[in-house]
């Protein structure tokens, strides 16, 4: 298994132009299923705009409380890491729990 690292720097890759869907997706739900206890409810949907993408994620409802953490903290270091990648490619994306 690939590590955290080996994923980031897969999903930023500088030949593509905008974010690449598969590969967001791909690391958004290996950290998340790393996180929570029931991985095989991660469900990830991803809606591209012309400037941003909206990274819809789903986990059960026990999950919840892991994944946004103590006072927000593992849902606002995810987005932080989105973000950072994306506005290298000069774009926005945005991370929602979806309940």
């Amino acid at each position: 298994m690939q590590n955290i690292a080996q994923k980031l720097r897969k999903w930023y890759s500088p030949d593509f132009h905008s974010i690449n869907r598969g590969n967001m997706e791909e690391f958004v739900s290996y950290v998340i299923k790393n996180l929570v206890d029931t991985p095989d409810e991660v469900k990830i949907n991803i809606f591209d705009g012309s400037k941003s993408s909206v990274v819809e994620i789903r986990v059960h409802d026990d999950d919840v409380a892991k994944l946004v953490g103590k006072q927000g903290r593992t849902i606002k270091a995810l987005r932080q890491i989105a973000m950072t990648v994306a506005a290298r490619l000069g774009r926005k994306v945005r991370l929602e729990i979806v309940q």
